[in-house]
Parts: structure tokens; C-alpha cells; sequence
């Protein structure tokens, strides 16, 4: 169990300027290639997203009107409620319309060939465990209000913009989670 402190995270201005990313958390920590990567990105003004081949991709809307996506040939995809996903390949075409101004969008990136991830926002009122799965990592974000990590060793407290990751491939035992707020649970497990 390992906490990431909202000062930790490393903000970047995108190369096309059209935003910002905020980078939560990746597997490895350092070097250009990931077996996954946790942001948050700014979105400013209309653009192409990058292209990241190989890499399977979930945006979530955070904050804002929301966006919508010409994702290679198919239909425009709107997200404007908080929390909507949309999945993609890293290597497909993507432009994004901003609606009705900024929008920030949690963002979630994993290798297709080592990793599968799976993302879910949850209101936190009171506790919830994560219970040891073999070969499995959960990333916690906090979104809003705070929470207290325990697990048989340790407790930690996280604020908002807070994350927590925990590492089941080598064991460990369950976590409960306990505050009050929303959470986006991300699970990573081995690529089929």
C-alpha cells in the first residue's frame, strides 16, 4: 500500500498547447514506456489527442461541459455528465470538441499486451474493502473529501487529489477504505 500525495504529481504542458496534463501515477515510475499511466488532463481548446500505439485508453469527465469525440470513423461521442466514460485505442485518430468550455478528465492509459484496466468513480460513505486478488493492483483516486487506508500493517489518511496504490501480484491483505467523498478505482490485472 503506497500513498501518492496530491504534491507529488507532475503538471505538463501538452506540445500541440491546447492543455495540460497532470500525471497521478505510473508503472514503471520513470523512463518513456509504461505498463500503465494515471492522469488528469485539461483540456483548453479543440484539438487532436496524441497517439500513444499499443495502449488501450478510458477518459472520464471530471469537471466541466463536456467534450465531444471523433474516434477514427465512428459516431461523435459526447461525455457531459460527470464520471462518463468513453474507452479507446491509443493508436485511433481522436479530435475533441470542447462544448461549453474547459474540461478536466481523468485519465487512465495501460500497455494492451501486459496489463488490462478497468475503471470505476464511487461515492465513499463509510467503508469498503479491496480484497487480495492474485496478479491484481487497484489505484485509488480521491476526487473529493477525504479517506483513511488501513490495511494489517498501516493506516494512511488521503485528501483530495490524493491516491493510493495497491500492489496484490506478490500477496498482501485486504484494504478498507473509510471517509466520506468520491473515489475512481482504477483495477489493472494481467492482459489475457
Amino acid at each position: 500500500m503506497r500513498v501518492i500525495r496530491a504534491s507529488e504529481n507532475r503538471r505538463v504542458r501538452w506540445k500541440n498547447d491546447g492543455g495540460w496534463t497532470t500525471e497521478i501515477a505510473r508503472d514503471p515510475a520513470n523512463g518513456e514506456h509504461f505498463r500503465w499511466r494515471i492522469s488528469i488532463a485539461e483540456i483548453e481548446r479543440d484539438g487532436p489527442f496524441s497517439a500513444f500505439p499499443g495502449i488501450d485508453r478510458e477518459l472520464l469527465l471530471l469537471d466541466g461541459s463536456g467534450i465531444e469525440l471523433d474516434i477514427d470513423d465512428a459516431p461523435p461521442r459526447r461525455l457531459v455528465q460527470r464520471f462518463e466514460r468513453v474507452r479507446f485505442a491509443g493508436e485511433s485518430r481522436v479530435d475533441c470538441r470542447l462544448l461549453a468550455g474547459p474540461t478536466r478528465d481523468f485519465n487512465v492509459m495501460a500497455d494492451r499486451a501486459l496489463v488490462r484496466a478497468e475503471t470505476f468513480a464511487r461515492p465513499l460513505v463509510g467503508p469498503m474493502v479491496i480484497f487480495p486478488e492474485a496478479g491484481v493492483e487497484w489505484f485509488a483516486y480521491v476526487f473529493a473529501g477525504h479517506a483513511d487506508a488501513r490495511d494489517d500493517a498501516q493506516t494512511s489518511t488521503l485528501a483530495a487529489g490524493d491516491g493510493l496504490h495497491v500492489d496484490f501480484r506478490a500477496g498482501g491483505a485486504r484494504i478498507v477504505i473509510d471517509g466520506g467523498g468520491e473515489l475512481v478505482l482504477v483495477k489493472f490485472s494481467a492482459a489475457a
